[in-house]
């Protein structure tokens, strides 16, 4: 039992170093900031043309 647990934990490890490297291969933490600072931007969009009721 012992042995399935330390090959099914090390199968893990593997994937998870696995993800990382593909992750990072992909460029998924090239930019970690800039989508924290969109939320502070203003919308490009005119209000004026808008009708209100």
């Amino acid at each position: 039992m012992v042995v399935v647990l330390v090959l099914l934990s090390l199968f893990l490890v593997v994937a998870a170093i696995g993800a990382f490297f593909w992750a990072v291969n992909n460029k998924q933490f090239d930019d970690l900031d800039s989508p924290a600072y969109s939320i502070l931007e203003d919308d490009e969009t005119d209000h004026s043309t808008t009708s209100r009721k």
